[in-house]
Parts: C-alpha cells; structure tokens; sequence
C-alpha cells in the first residue's frame, strides 16, 4: 500500500501544494447533495477541511495514522469537528450512511486487485443514504506513457518544492509497468542539495481502463451517470487527462 510514501505527511503536503481546482469541485458536490461527507482515503485532509469548513459533517477514513494526525492538526487549527477515523477503504462498516462519499486524488487506485475494489464499491454502496452520490477521480491511463515506463531514473519535472529544513527538494523517479496486473510499480527520490535521497518510498498505483469502469462498478450495484475528463466537468475522451466519476446505487 506504499506506506512509505505516506510517511512524512508535511513533506506529502509540499508535494501536491495546489489542487484548488479539485477541492473546489468536491466541495461543489457536497453543496449539491447537502448532508454528511464522507472522504476515503482522505490523507491530511486536503479536500475534506474546505468542506467542513462549509458547514457540512464530515468524516474521513484512511490507512496511513501520520496521515490522520497532520489531518487532525489542520482541522484543531481551523477549529473544526471532523471525525477522522483509521480504517481500510476495502472493508469498512460506519453503522450508518452518507449524503456524498468521494475517493479523490487516485486514492483508489493503491488496490490492485479487482476483489479489492470490488469490496471498496461494495462498502461504499452500503453506505450512499437514498439519493446520495459516489464521486472518484483516477487517471486515464494513456498507453504510450505506461510503455515509456522503462525502470530508468529521472528527474519528475513539476514536483520540485521548498522545504523549510531542508531548501530546495528535487523529486526523481524510476518506474515500469506490470501489464498482467495493470501495476506501475515506481520508486520516488527526494534530494536536498546537502542530504541526497534523504527519502527514499515506493508506490505503486494499478490502472483502471475506461471499459472497465463501468463493470466493476455494476457488480458491486453502483451505476455510473456521469464522467467528466477534466475538473471543469468537460467531457470525457480518449486523451482526457483523468476519469472523473460520479455514480449512485444501481
């Protein structure tokens, strides 16, 4: 589950600064439904915090505890009650259901085999009050950059950060591409000018094909109504960078 790279959630933050754009499209959705939230794989609460911030009951779920503990700390600053809970979004049981429940930022693609995400849509559903929404975004999977995925390291242009202990972090990366299990499995570099490699994590993401999609979700009783291929809610082609999924109970 590449816990690893889930290690430092501060440094994670650095990493992916930005991403108004998809906050303010979970955010929308949760004004559109009304009512409870709930983020699977919901990290350091990057989305999740602007919704509570709203108003709205939140709670959030995810397998890495220094994760939760960054999460909790942003949410005590902006004092918010948010509900977060360590727990695997394979299998989960709240004892009650949600107005929205959303997997953002390729949170769903850390399960790699099909009975595991065939177990997440299940909960999932088992979860979606009448009326309510499932919304997820992963990558389009593009062929020619998974065949591009050689092993071979390099420098990950667009990642470099600040630091504030450490300066200037470049971040490289070495991948390839497991056809059979739909798998890349990559190997990330964090270097300071002063302490090379000073973090060193795997992580390993499977992809999820357009074709696909749609049958998972139907064998485990969701329906797919609606798939964006940007967060403006343009359409969804074939070079859209990301399938943006909105699905109720079938």
């Amino acid at each position: 589950m590449s816990e690893r790279f889930y290690s430092d959630a501060r440094l994670y933050d650095r990493l992916f600064a930005g991403g108004e754009p998809a906050t303010e499209f979970y955010r929308a959705e949760a004004e559109k439904q009304g009512g409870s939230v709930l983020e699977l794989g919901c990290g350091t609460g990057r989305k999740l915090i602007p919704i509570a911030s709203a108003g709205y009951p939140c709670t959030g779920l995810d397998l890495s505890a220094d994760m939760l503990t960054e999460a909790q700390r942003k949410a005590d600053e902006r004092a918010l009650a948010v509900e977060w809970v360590r727990g695997d979004m394979r299998e989960f049981d709240f004892g009650r259901t949600f107005d929205l429940v959303f997997i953002a930022a390729n949170s769903l693609l850390h399960l790699h085999e099909t009975a595991d995400l065939l177990g997440c849509f299940r909960s999932v559903r088992a979860h979606l009050a009448p009326g309510a929404r499932f919304v997820f975004d992963v990558f389009n999977p593009n062929a020619r950059f998974l065949a591009d995925a050689d092993g071979v390291r390099r420098t990950r242009d667009g990642l470099s950060f600040v630091d504030p202990d450490r300066g200037d972090v470049r971040v490289d990366v070495a991948e390839t591409y497991d056809a059979a299990a739909q798998v890349t499995r990559g190997t990330w570099y964090f270097s300071a000018e002063s302490e090379p490699d000073f973090l060193v994590a795997p992580l390993e993401l499977r992809s999820v094909f357009p074709q696909e999609l749609p049958l998972l979700l139907s064998a485990a009783g969701l329906r797919l109504v609606e798939r964006f291929g940007d967060w403006s809610g343009g359409p969804f082609t074939s070079d859209a960078p990301i399938q943006l999924c909105v699905c109720e109970s079938d």
